[in-house]
């Protein structure tokens, strides 16, 4: 079946030594959405040994415009994403062993199928379970290839354990944005430029091409020609709480993960996130506006989508009216405020 792959085995920093490599190699996705089905697609065509996917969620018209796995009849009948995603990949390479979750995240989950992963693909849209990512990342020592697309602009960085600063490094000191796909839009081609950069690093690290690696965080505005790569070895931190010299994994702590419960006898779920501290409402109210109605005051705001109405206090507590089903709940808290 090497003639499958006889363009990859001729480009000379892969070849068959790497091939054979890549077919040994087992490969973890977060998230199948946008960046998570491309990723999918390039490593199942790639020839990767087996892809492990994980999503809660289940696909939906909005989707169709950029998640290239899905079509129509998976908005229709609303499959899951990671069972949509696994029907794909087989037809695309029946060689490739899928293993597909439908499942929110938790640190306990994650660390289990870690096992015998080789490497973390990120296609994650929020920050509570890329932290979880990143301690489970640097406690098992496994790499992991954080990236993240709104609008026009993208940035991707690839965590190797030991070596490079760590997502809870780069959030004390690169600005990351707060706006999200359905608050702020995006087109698809931003996706794809992604998908490049997180692509072709996790090829470098499966066929053994660690000194290849890019060592730079990059990010890029492709509708207003813009493009940086920022060096960040100096922000690595060695009193870092996930990878200085004495971790202690903070997001794998109980008390630093997301809170969920319904209230009783109020068809409300209350959620609690990860990163505290005093939200700028005005900017969130702003951001919201731009998908519906928004009312605010120095205190919360209120916004009203799908039926539900979300209440968003300073603290960052969130209220979700209208609903008592704990996952769509935090679907809804991660499309509009993670």
């Amino acid at each position: 079946m090497l003639e499958r792959y006889s363009r990859q085995l001729l480009f000379p920093n892969i070849g068959e030594d790497g091939q054979v490599r890549l077919k040994s190699k087992h490969v973890l996705i977060v998230g199948v959405g946008a960046l998570g089905t491309g990723n999918a697609e390039i490593l199942t065509r790639s020839g990767i040994g087996k892809l492990t996917i994980i999503d809660r969620d289940y696909v939906e018209w909005s989707n169709l415009q950029r998640q290239q796995l899905f079509t129509e009849y998976d908005a229709e009948n609303r499959v899951p994403k990671a069972i949509a995603a696994k029907r794909q990949l087989e037809k695309i390479n029946s060689d490739v062993t899928i293993d597909a979750h439908i499942m929110d995240v938790t640190p306990v989950d994650l660390e289990h199928l870690l096992e015998d992963v080789d490497l973390i693909m990120d296609g994650t849209d929020n920050f509570d379970i890329r932290l979880i990512i990143n301690d489970v990342s640097q406690k098992q020592n496994k790499p992991w290839i954080y990236g993240s697309c709104v609008g026009s602009y993208g940035i991707s960085y690839t965590i190797i354990p030991g070596e490079t600063p760590c997502l809870h490094c780069l959030m004390k000191q690169v600005p990351f944005g707060g706006l999200t796909c359905d608050t702020g839009g995006i087109i698809s081609p931003v996706v794809g430029m992604v998908v490049a950069h997180q692509t072709v690093e996790a090829l470098k690290i499966l066929t053994g091409n660690w000194t290849d690696l890019r060592r730079n965080l990059i990010s890029f505005d492709l509708w207003n020609n813009q493009q940086s790569a920022i060096n960040v070895d100096q922000i690595k931190n060695q009193d870092c709480p996930s990878c200085g010299k004495a971790p202690s994994f903070p997001f794998l702590d109980y008390e630093n993960q997301m809170k969920a419960a319904v209230l009783c006898g109020r068809e409300t779920v209350q959620i609690r996130p990860v990163t505290k501290g005093k939200r700028n409402i005005e900017i969130i109210a702003n951001n919201l506006s731009k998908v519906g109605p928004v009312k605010h005051n120095s205190f919360l705001l209120s916004f009203t989508v799908e039926n539900y109405r979300l209440v968003m206090f300073q603290d960052g507590r969130v209220l979700v009216h209208g609903i008592n089903d704990v996952e769509k709940a935090k679907t809804l808290y991660h499309r509009y405020f993670a």
